[in-house]
Order: structure tokens, then sequence, then C-alpha cells
């Protein structure tokens, strides 16, 4: 019994031994735990201490893009025709946002968000930088900005920002010329500069606004910002100022468009002005036109259906893209090539009995006034008159290819390279362009229809206008230019010599000119009345439909939209010019429509409160 208990009996030795060497193990394995945290610090804090530094500071600092103020457009006189104003702008940081559809689906539910506002907010999100603000309305009410605040705890991510918005307090008057800003499409994203259009939703569509894009746009800038957990920006740390785009001072005057669009009247058609010394267009209305502020924030579907479907095209550029028959405004040039050539002098006249007939050919090619204007007549009455029987003739003699060649020296058949976008270049036909493209030879008939301007010819009121403006400089052509100046740059318009045309041809063309107006028998001469200051001009009539041979124009048996086209150009004053006009107005058949248009320009122009002619000489003396 003794020996058994003692089996069982407490080994104080063992158990120090073992628990000594059970206590060593621990400390050993507590120590190496304690090296290996030690070590993994150093790791972190010391070795990987950049790394995460800057893993730390994506967390709360970000870079972001801040465009620049684009540039300002204002007329010669230094009034605004576009500017940048503040507006309030719903953004959102997609970083920042937990669940971006159930966000987008409540903003919708808030602002009633249309289908294209959000497509077009997933198109810009597409290309927008980290932690960047992308806007998804722009130019919040009141009571949307109330709605929204009321509802920011609950939408992470979301901030109203007050941002410039592009605005036209013109709206209507200059959209054909100074264009618009628009949002950018996928197409335009494609070609553009990313780096520099970061932050960027909107860029120049039409008009000026496109044509000088890259100087008005200006140079994005950047800064690095300290935000909290919910992404609202606590502190600027540093920034890179954006370089702001340049203004534009352009030679438009306000006084002269409104003009032009007032007398207008919202009628089809475009009124030119041009500065006959310097080619600076004055001004330049196609109408009807739109309200230009509707496109920056992007159009709605309704409101650019109904500008498409219209009948009377008010997207539609008259000015620029609108290509109609010169008709009788051709004439003085056409005279001009005849004394030039030697076709025929200020003595030579011509029988006119209502009509003529080309040699060998049963076809009657009628003139306008159905008795003719006199037994026979020259040069200078046909241009006063607008004979046409005369200008049958002497396109006969003179041929087309003459008539092509003098024709191009005054601009006609290309595009002026006005520094505007979407200029059409007309037609001026030739022999080698009917064979080019009907295959067909060229026909005697052909160039009498073109002798009256008429036929295959058409020109833009732009080119009409640049024509013009050529002859009141005795054949100098200066390509006509929008721009007046880039902040302190001024460019310089190109000019070109016409023919080398005798001062006495000039003059012989330029007098009849002037008696259009202020002549007994001028085709303009209700102009002349109450007038301060001689003009100098040509009417024209052309075509819409063809009317068959031997038949009368008939307005009332025609439709509205068929009936002649009313032309006038011409400049003032016809002794020293200093304002060049072209004046289309669609479908109101009376040349008297269009020259009165013209009138108003001029006036507006030349003469100052008091009805007064302006003493241009002594201002010249100040300017110089």
């Amino acid at each position: 019994m003794w020996q058994h208990d003692r089996r069982y009996m407490k080994d104080p030795i063992a158990e120090a031994s073992l628990f000594q060497g059970r206590a060593f193990t621990s400390l050993l394995i507590m120590a190496i735990c304690f090296v290996v945290i030690i070590g993994r610090y150093f790791y972190l804090q010391v070795i990987q201490y950049q790394r995460y530094q800057t893993e730390s500071d994506k967390n709360r600092v970000h870079v972001q893009s801040v465009p620049p103020k684009r540039g300002l457009i204002f007329d010669r006189k230094g009034r605004l025709l576009a500017e940048n104003i503040s507006a309030q702008s719903l953004v959102l940081v997609s970083e920042r946002i937990p669940d971006m559809q159930s966000t987008i689906e409540q903003l919708q539910g808030l602002l009633g968000l249309s289908d294209e506002d959000v497509e077009t907010f997933k198109v810009r999100l597409s290309r927008h930088r980290p932690f960047e603000e992308v806007p998804i309305k722009v130019g919040l009410s009141e009571e949307e900005m109330a709605k929204v605040a009321v509802e920011l705890h609950n939408l992470p991510g979301v901030e109203i920002r007050a941002q410039l918005v592009r605005h036209y307090p013109y709206d209507d008057m200059f959209a054909h010329v100074i264009g618009y800003v628009g949002r950018i499409n996928e197409r335009e994203q494609q070609n553009l500069d990313e780096e520099n259009y970061a932050g960027t939703y909107n860029i120049g569509k039409l008009g000026i606004e496109r044509y000088y894009e890259s100087q008005l746009h200006g140079t994005v800038g950047a800064q690095n910002v300290e935000t909290d957990v919910r992404g609202k920006i606590l502190r600027v740390l540093d920034q890179i100022d954006p370089i702001p785009g340049k203004d534009l001072t352009l030679n438009l005057d306000l006084d002269i468009q409104k003009a032009a669009f007032d007398a207008l009247d919202g009628r089809r058609g475009s009124a030119i002005a041009i500065d006959t010394r310097t080619g600076g267009v004055l001004a330049i209305v196609s109408t009807p036109s739109y309200d230009s502020n509707l496109f920056v924030n992007g159009i709605s579907s309704k409101n650019y259906s109904a500008l498409r479907d219209s009948p009377d095209l008010p997207l539609f550029n008259r000015s620029l893209q609108g290509q109609y028959p010169p008709a009788s405004t051709v004439k003085p040039i056409l005279g001009l090539a005849g004394l030039h050539f030697g076709t025929i002098t200020p003595q030579t006249t011509v029988r006119d009995p209502g009509w003529y007939q080309l040699p060998n050919d049963t076809r009657f090619y009628r003139d306008w006034k159905r008795e003719g204007h006199a037994a026979r007549i020259n040069v200078a009455d046909a241009i006063i008159q607008s004979c046409d029987v005369f200008f049958y003739d002497l396109s006969y003699k003179l041929g087309i290819d003459k008539i092509h060649d003098f024709m191009a020296s005054f601009g006609y058949g290309e595009p002026t390279g006005v520094d505007l976008t979407s200029e059409r270049g007309g037609l001026l036909p030739s022999k080698d362009w009917k064979l080019r493209t009907y295959n067909q030879p060229w026909f005697p008939g052909e160039t009498l229809n073109i002798g009256i301007g008429q036929g295959y010819m058409l020109a833009t009121p732009m080119q009409m206008a640049s024509a013009v403006s050529a002859l009141a400089n005795n054949g100098e052509w200066i390509q006509p230019r929008v721009l007046q100046k880039m902040d302190d740059f001024t460019p310089m318009p190109k000019r070109r010599k016409t023919f080398e045309v005798s001062q006495s041809n000039w003059a012989v063309v330029e007098e009849a000119m002037r008696d259009v107006i202020h002549g007994q028998r001028g085709t303009a001469r209700a102009l002349a009345r109450q007038s301060a200051y001689e003009i100098a001009g040509k009417t024209g009539t052309a075509q819409v439909v063809g009317i068959a041979q031997g038949e009368k124009y008939d307005s009332k048996a025609l439709a509205s939209r068929q009936r002649d086209h009313a032309l006038f150009v011409g400049f003032a004053p016809a002794d020293a010019p200093r304002i060049a006009v072209a004046v289309v107005i669609e479908n109101v058949e009376h040349s008297s429509e269009s020259a009165s248009v013209a009138k108003k320009m001029m006036d507006t122009y030349l003469l100052d409160k008091n009805g007064e002619l302006i003493n241009f000489a002594a201002l010249d003396g100040i300017d110089g």
C-alpha cells in the first residue's frame, strides 16, 4: 500500500524543469513575434514610408483640373456679344458615391432629370479624371437648389457648385455669325487634347466660337485639394492657375446688325455689310434665326425638332451657305468686262425690241420688260435700267471663257475665306466644269443666261458683298474678316487686284451704278428720296422656277415659295465709298424690298444722331 502511494507523489524538481522549459519556449515565441512586429513596423514606417504616404494622401489629397475662363467677344465699339455668367450646377464625384445608379435615380426623382441629361452625364463621366466634379445639371433654379440642399446629407458625393456658363445677350440677332458653344460629343472628344480640356464640357460649335476655339478656350490649370471622407474640399494646398482664353474684338457693329435684323423682320433672307477700306464685316444677318442660348447646356429634343423641321430653315446660314442666282447684280461687272476687253465702248449701242435671238436660232430670249427699254441702248443705260437684251448680246460676244475669268477675279466661284465656318463657294460655270459635271459641251444659250446672272451660276450673299466691295475699290479685292483684333494682335487682310481696268472704264460703270439710284430711270430710284448721301448700287430679281418661252411671269399663279428672290448690292457714299452691302430676300419679288434693307444699314453707319452725314475725313485725320 505504501509502495503504491509513492508512485503518485509530486516531483518538484521535474515540475520546475518542465515549467522553466515551457516558459522559455513561450518567451522565445513572444520575442520572435515582437521582433517580427518591430521588423514589420520598421518596414512599413521606414522602408515603405513614401509609398504609404502617397496612398494616404490619395485618400485626402486630390488633383483637380481648373478650367480656364473662356475669352469674351466684343463688337467694334466694345459691346459684349458673348459673355460668361455664373450659374449653379449640380455636380457628382463618382469616387465618393457608393451606388451611382441609385444616386442618379434619386436625383431624377428630385429634379425630373431627362434621359438626355443622364446620357450626357455618362458621356462626361467616361472622360473625367479621378475625384473630378462632373456636372449632371447646369443652371439650377432656386427651387431646384432648395430640393437638393434638403437631401444632400443622403447624397454623398453630390454638391452644388457655381460655374461660369456661356451667355449670348443678343440671342438670335448674332446666332449665325457668333455661333454658340455646346456639349462636347464623342466625335469631338476623340480629336481633343484631353489634358487641356480636362474639366471642360463645352466647345465652340459654329461661327466665331468654333473658328477661334483654340484662342477662346485658353489653357487648363490644376490644383491639389484636401478633402474629408465625404469628398468635400477642406482647403487648396497649391494651384497652377489656368490661362484664360483671349478676348476677341470683332468688326461687327451692333447698331448695323440690329438695323439689318429688324429690317428683314423675320423674312427668309440675308444682309451683309463690309467696310470697303479694310474688308471688315460690319454686319452679317441670316433670318429667320434662333436663340443660341438654347444650345449651351444642351437643347431639348422638342426645341431642336422645332428648329430642324421648320420649313423656314432657321438653322440654315443663308449668308454663307445660301447659294442664289446673282441675277442682274452681276451686270456692272459684265459691263466692265466688255469695256476692258474692248468688246464694247461706252458709245456702243444694241437694238432692244424686248427680246434677243442668237444667229440661226429661233428661240427668243426675253427681257424682263416685254416692250424693251429703248430703240437702242448703251452699257450705262443697260445697267441703270437693267436691260437684259444688252447683256445677252454682250455675253454672247464676250464668250464664257472671258466671263468666267473676269468674274472669278471678283471672287465668284470660290469661298471668300471669311473667318467663319461652313462657307460655300457658289458656282461659276465654265466649259471645263460642264464637261466634267455633265459630260456635255457648252452651248451659246447658256452663256446668255450667265450674262444676266441666271442659268448655272450661283453665289452666296457673302460673295456678292465681297464683289461689290471690290467694285467700290476700283478692283482691289480684300478678303472679308469678322475679327478685328485678338488681345493686341490685329490680323492683316489679304488683298489682290482684279483685272487692270482703266480708270475711264471704272468711271463709266460707277456712274451708271450711281444713276441706278439717283437717275430718272434707275431701278432703285426710290432710295434717293431724302438721302443725305449718294449711293451706287444694282438691283436684281432671281427666278426660282423657270418660265416657258412666250409665257409671262404671273406671281398669282405661283406658290409663295416659287416667287422671285429680291437682291440688291451697292456701296456708299458713291464718291468716297466706306460701306458695301449685299441683301437677298427670298420670294418677295420686288427688289425695292432688299434695297430698303440696304439703305437702313447704310444710314446707320454713315449718319449721325441728327441724320447728318458723318465727316469721315475728319475722323480719319484724328485716327491717323
